[in-house]
Order: C-alpha cells, then sequence, then structure tokens
C-alpha cells in the first residue's frame, strides 16, 4: 500500500499543489508498471483505501482516469476536461446558455479533441443540465 501509495503522489504531485487543472492521467497499469506489481494487486490495494491530501480526502481510486489526445499529440485527463466543462458552464451568458457541441467547439479550440457525445456524458456525470434547462430569461 504504502509503495502504490508513493507512486501516486509522485504521479499526482501537480494537482496536490495545483488542483484540477494538473491532474495527470493515470491507469492502475501505470502504477503496476512502476512498482513491479500486478494490475489486480493494484486495484485491490486502492478500493476502499482514503488519503487525506492538501485537496481534501480521495479514495486512492480517484486518482485513476482516462485520458484524451490534444491537438499537441500529448493528453490530458478527462478529470481535468470536466473541470474545465464546469468553468465553461459556470461563465457562460444565462441568457444564451452553450450547447453540448458549442462546449466541444471552445475545448477543440483549446487543442482538446473531444465529441459532443463525450461533452455530453461528462456535463450529465457533473449533474449539470443540458442548455434548453440552463437558459434564463
Amino acid at each position: 500500500l504504502r509503495r502504490v501509495l508513493e507512486e501516486i503522489v509522485e504521479v499526482q504531485a501537480g494537482f496536490l499543489e495545483h488542483g484540477q487543472a494538473a491532474f495527470e492521467w493515470l491507469t492502475l497499469k501505470d502504477i503496476a508498471g512502476r512498482t513491479g506489481l500486478h494490475e489486480s494487486t493494484i486495484s485491490r490495494v486502492t478500493t476502499g483505501k482514503y488519503v487525506q491530501t492538501p485537496r481534501g480526502v480521495f479514495e486512492l481510486k480517484y486518482f485513476f482516469t482516462s485520458a484524451l489526445r490534444t491537438d499537441a499529440g500529448g493528453e490530458t485527463s478527462s478529470r481535468a476536461v470536466k473541470d474545465r466543462l464546469r468553468d465553461l458552464i459556470a461563465d457562460e451568458v444565462p441568457t444564451k446558455p452553450l450547447s453540448d457541441q458549442d462546449l466541444a467547439e471552445h475545448l477543440s479550440a483549446e487543442g482538446i479533441q473531444i465529441a459532443r457525445r463525450t461533452v455530453a456524458k461528462y456535463r450529465e456525470e457533473l449533474h449539470l443540465p443540458p442548455a434548453h434547462l440552463r437558459r434564463q430569461s
């Protein structure tokens, strides 16, 4: 458990210092490779275990995420993209909320390759309503 946690902290140091925008893409396979343990061992070790950080208390599974490609050829974590979606929606004009397609285009302009249906999925995971329900007169 200590070895696994040390590796997670090393990879996610940016998140621990700077927040969601610095969240790194991390898989069980990555930590397995770094520790020499099997992926199933990493899964068992991290299930139901929590860590207190400067950003709050998190289940160890929280630190594992998928990634999206960027125009620069790199990757960004889905958590960072969800954080950016939350910001875009919070900053939208209430009388003209951004549709899922508009949000996808904003992210694309920022170099994040994402489909409209993925934006919709992430928006729903964040418990944010669609544009027509966010519209205020």
